[in-house]
């Protein structure tokens, strides 16, 4: 049908359509916020559980209008390990500016320790003042098993210094090939560092065929990513429904207090990340985000930061211009170590539930609250919901039950989906950061050639 045969009151609706349709066409963030929109609008209308959907056939609805979401994540899931091992071996070993490495390993991991530490004290003094826990009655909501049975934690006698160099060795994994199978991110990454340190210091005919394998990994790892993007938006649709369905509106209403303080810690780990950008790494904020925009909207909707690991590499590597060297180093050590947006969360929910349960936590508590959630972020797995569980070692030195995570259970997902965006976020701005001293090193050594 030609456009001249078309009805004239159809022509706006028709050119509605083409505009919208230009601006869908390979906008990758565009898909994912529509899809978005209409997950979570499909999903509030399936919490009031219309009486036309038994229970039965709701939950099957449900299930299977997220199954494509599910596939996406364990495609993503499925790559991840030998992704991440690959990567990192890569990083160190793979690179022709390996003395660059060895020296950005200890600045690096400086690096981490001081933004972590400065978001967290920034965070836990804006929660403090806002005090969140305040403005819920959670009376009746604490049942026998949330009770307090156990004294907080004495600040003193938690810092033994004879407790030190178990929790170093026990870092090292006794079984790498154990950490492999179950998918210890931490453990993986400390034991790749390790081999990719050895290849980086023995003869390169020794080392090159091991490389050539770990590169082709790499690749095939890339190729499935660009294979399952293809059903992001799809996935997001899914994923969206399925979480709105269950929490519902009543029960995301009932903790905005809590949530609004969590969102504020988040922008303040964004306004610094922001300012590094800007002030260390000279970068252009508007064209970064510009360039993170696909990833950074796709680990809101998947809440892991290792699924989107091999698209973050892609961001960065082709949109940002990062050399390989260092962000197949950086990102997926980020991606155990760099977790800012999991550890505001984790201090603010501990200082909420404090504040919920009468709780006056002086100074020294709270300078234990957060190292005990430095190490606990650094531990925790870059998978949907294991923030929130992980937040049980850091309540454990307030003498609060793990059981008490119940009452903030269910915005988790929602708050996950904030913080993984921020955590992905922050290996970015790293890899901008950690690129200029990579050009600078570079340039150096021209210069004296």
């Amino acid at each position: 049908m030609t456009e001249k045969n078309i009805d004239p009151r159809l022509l706006p609706i028709k050119e509605l359509y083409s505009y919208l349709q230009s601006l869908v066409q390979n906008r990758l963030w565009l898909k994912v916020i529509i899809a978005m929109i209409l997950g979570i609008t499909l999903g509030a209308y399936f919490a009031t559980e219309p009486i036309w959907l038994s229970e039965t056939t709701l939950n099957t609805l449900i299930n299977w209008i997220a199954f494509p979401g599910n596939l996406f994540i364990r495609v993503v899931q499925m790559i991840m390990v030998p992704l991440m091992f690959s990567s990192v071996v890569q990083g160190i070993a793979g690179g022709n500016n390996k003395e660059y490495l060895m020296k950005s390993g200890p600045k690096l991991l400086l690096y981490y320790g001081i933004t972590t530490t400065t978001v967290l004290i920034l965070s836990v003094i804006m929660a403090s003042l806002l005090n969140p826990g305040a403005y819920m009655d959670a009376t009746r909501l604490i049942t026998e098993d949330m009770a307090i049975t156990v004294p907080v934690t004495d600040p003193k006698s938690a810092f033994n210094i004879g407790n030190i160099p178990a929790m170093i060795t026990d870092l090292l994994p006794s079984n790498p090939l154990g950490a492999l199978v179950s998918g210890d991110m931490l453990s993986i990454v400390i034991f790749a560092i390790i081999v990719g340190v050895s290849l980086a210091n023995i003869a390169p005919d020794t080392a090159v065929p091991l490389l050539k394998v770990l590169y082709s990994i790499q690749e095939i790892a890339m190729a499935i990513t660009r294979w399952a993007m293809k059903l992001a938006p799809v996935a997001v649709f899914g994923l969206m429904c399925q979480v709105t369905s269950k929490v519902g509106i009543d029960t995301i209403m009932g903790l905005s207090m809590f949530m609004l303080t969590v969102m504020l810690g988040l922008l303040i780990v964004v306004l610094v990340y922001t300012g590094i950008l800007f002030f260390v790494a000279g970068i252009n904020i508007r064209q970064f985000f510009s360039n993170a925009k696909d990833v950074l909207l796709l680990a809101f909707s998947t809440a892991s930061s290792a699924a989107v690991m091999p698209l973050t590499i892609k961001t960065a590597e082709e949109k940002m211009g990062i050399h390989p060297a260092v962000s197949r180093f950086i990102i997926p050590v980020g991606v155990s170590l760099n977790m800012d947006g999991t550890a505001v969360f984790q201090a603010i929910a501990t200082l909420f539930l404090a504040q919920v349960y009468g709780l006056e936590l002086e100074t020294p508590t709270i300078l234990l609250v957060i190292v005990t959630t430095i190490l606990a972020s650094i531990g925790t797995p870059s998978a949907p919901g294991a923030g929130v569980i992980v937040l049980g070692s850091v309540l454990g030195t307030i003498g609060i039950p793990v059981t008490a995570i119940a009452l903030i259970i269910g915005v988790d997902r929602l708050l996950g989906m904030f913080r993984t965006s921020v955590n992905v976020m922050g290996d970015l701005v790293t890899c901008q950061v950690f690129n200029r001293f990579y050009k600078e090193e570079s340039s150096e050594r021209l210069e004296e050639y």
